[in-house]
């Protein structure tokens, strides 16, 4: 179990500290057997006892003098296999955080080592954890973007000929983050009533910026899965045109070829008393009709940019 005080930083302290806490907040990450023993240590009247495989979202509810919830975070490293799962308990004087997993320890030992603080509060500290779990995010679908514009080149380019199933991962990865963000923002407005008054008007501000920063995320998201589904209808597109030259191609071939199987057909009737069959000069005539026809019928169709 680890003990903190919200001051100029996060510093470590012992549990006895947090029978004194002269208005400054506190910070406590436990396992769930170490919350079981010591849960009447913070005075909650609660009988939170969290189970790693019964949380299945992240989600934030009020209690009489409490506030409980969950986290569920995908691993940002492995988005499909791979999430972090915990609780917490809140009230005004600090945050529990019941965590089997050493995810919150791990945010918590980085808010240390970046952040130092004017005006300590509960609320910023609560900023600067929520920030931590998309901190990477905004990388992370710079990245995917980056990563479909090359595939969309190829495309247009051709060089491609199906949709690479990249593009199902990433749009596959863009829609958990969707979901993710949605629970994060509807956890982040039950903070932001501030039902109990856990919260000062003035540090309600740092939820506002975080719920901003999370509209900011959301949207970018879905810019990105939008952008997927594009890749798709651009692809098939680009089968349309490649299908309508191979017509255009075939048609022009047609075209060209129907006047000279006219002219084969009909000197390929053989009458007796047809005049041409007698000619010495006859085959070569029919040649360059043949060839006149082709030199015809492609210079019409150059005028006409069907080719």
């Amino acid at each position: 179990m680890s003990y903190y005080l919200l001051e100029e930083t996060i510093r470590p302290c012992s549990a006895d500290e947090l029978k004194d806490l002269n208005g400054r907040n506190y910070v406590a990450v436990l396992t769930t057997p170490e919350w079981l023993s010591e849960r009447d240590r913070f005075d909650m009247g609660i009988e939170l006892e969290p189970e790693a495989g019964n949380i299945h979202n992240t989600k934030a509810e009020v209690n009489y003098d409490s506030l409980t919830g969950t986290f569920l975070l995908p691993d940002r490293d492995n988005l499909q296999e791979k999430d972090f799962r915990f609780a917490f308990a809140l009230d005004e004087k600090g945050v529990v955080f019941i965590d089997d997993t050493g995810k919150a320890e791990q945010m918590i030992d980085a808010i240390r080592r970046t952040k130092r603080w004017r005006l300590p509060s509960l609320e910023r500290f609560l900023y600067d954890f929520l920030e931590q779990i998309v901190d990477r995010d905004l990388a992370i679908m710079e990245r995917y973007e980056n990563e479909l514009n090359r595939i969309e080149d190829k495309i247009l380019s051709s060089q491609m000929k199906t949709v690479p199933s990249r593009v199902n991962e990433i749009r596959s990865d863009i829609r958990k983050l969707l979901v993710h963000y949605e629970q994060i923002i509807d956890m982040t407005q039950e903070l932001e009533e501030n039902e109990n008054g856990f919260f000062s008007e003035e540090n309600l501000r740092y939820i506002h910026l975080f719920m901003n920063l999370m509209s900011r995320r959301h949207e970018m998201a879905v810019s990105i899965r939008d952008y997927t589904m594009q890749m798709r209808d651009l692809y098939n597109t680009q089968i349309e045109v490649s299908q309508n030259r191979i017509m255009t191609l075939l048609t022009v071939i047609t075209t060209i070829f129907m006047p000279l199987t006219l002219l084969t057909g009909w000197y390929g009737m053989n009458f007796k008393y047809m005049p041409e069959l007698g000619w010495r000069i006859g085959y070569p005539l029919v040649t360059l009709a043949a060839v006149g026809i082709i030199v015809f019928c492609l210079l019409l169709f150059k005028k006409k940019k069907w080719l």
